[in-house]
């Protein structure tokens, strides 16, 4: 891994009974982007408000540019963009005043008629904050974490609410700050977003990482692929197994779902269907493909809604 902008060891947070993170640990490295993945209630808001310096761990160690973000708060505010999940802007007053204002607070800005032209913000100048839409909101936020130049970015679901075009340059931008040197860490449940703009993820489970790496380190070799069986009656899974080669997991999803994993190619395509008509049974389904990062994501944290 390279340089780290942000680095958490063993943090710890409780809030009365509850705990929000159990010794967790991860980093971000320098002039990347870092995707921080995880269920509702995961800890991931917790954590990031602790880097942001809005909260105050029970214990372990946050560095933030190779500073603290509690006892160092002035220093790295200018260094600091963060884009909230929701609010932190003023509801009456309009985007431009908003962008403006906040472009002064800092000695070298971006220019923010360029800035508001990239996202589309110029025809929304003199609309106040409460009569934009959601994602012409989210585009604003986006625009006042970055305004200042900042050496990290941290950013909470950025894309929620945004249509495709404006996702685009949405990402479009961020990734001109990453190749100017910029550290972008974000949060999103968004798993398909994350695999296409990450270079580095973190997945959090019960306050804890549960994995970290590369996305390749997380998916696997190039030849893991995923074949989605899907039958009009439930089958034994050890009868599916016994058709496929040693090294390929068979797993029941639901009764008459059943997901193959591994070295799977046309060849054990071919030996499921073979297998499928000699039993009889009907496939509504037969659907090879690369193994995800979604994929990833539910082997770790499960398949059940949590409450």
């Amino acid at each position: 891994m390279t340089e780290s902008a942000l680095e958490v060891v063993q943090l710890c947070k409780r809030y009365g009974s509850v705990t929000a993170l159990n010794e967790l640990s991860f980093a971000a490295p320098a002039a990347k982007v870092t995707a921080v993945l995880g269920p509702n209630g995961a800890g991931k808001t917790t954590a990031l408000e602790i880097c942001e310096g809005f909260r105050t761990a029970d214990s372990g160690v946050v560095r933030v540019l190779g500073r603290d973000p509690r006892s160092d708060a002035a220093a790295l505010r200018p260094r600091l963009g963060v884009m909230l999940q929701s609010g932190g802007m003023h509801p009456g007053a309009s985007a431009a005043t908003l962008l403006d204002h906040v472009a002064s607070l800092y000695a070298s800005p971006l220019n923010t008629a360029a800035l508001s032209e990239r996202l589309g913000l110029s025809g929304l100048g003199r609309t106040p904050v409460r009569r934009l839409s959601g994602g012409e909101q989210r585009r604003l936020a986006f625009a006042l974490a970055i305004v200042g130049r900042p050496e990290l970015v941290v950013l909470d679901e950025p894309t929620t609410g945004l249509d495709p075009q404006a996702r685009l340059a949405v990402w479009d931008v961020a990734r001109e700050l990453t190749q100017a040197g910029v550290t972008i860490v974000l949060t999103t449940h968004l798993l398909e977003e994350a695999e296409r703009v990450a270079d580095h993820v973190v997945i959090i489970d019960g306050g804890t990482t549960v994995a970290e790496g590369t996305l390749p380190e997380l998916i696997g070799a190039e030849s893991a692929s995923v074949l989605t069986v899907r039958t009009r009656e439930p089958i034994a899974v050890n009868d599916l197994a016994a058709v496929v080669p040693t090294g390929v997991t068979v797993r029941e999803v639901s009764p008459g779902h059943y997901l193959l994993t591994g070295e799977v190619g046309p060849d054990v395509t071919a030996r499921v269907a073979t297998w499928c008509t000699e039993h009889s049974v009907v496939a509504s389904e037969l659907s090879l493909r690369q193994r995800s990062l979604e994929d990833v994501f539910l082997d770790l944290t499960g398949r059940e809604l949590r409450p």
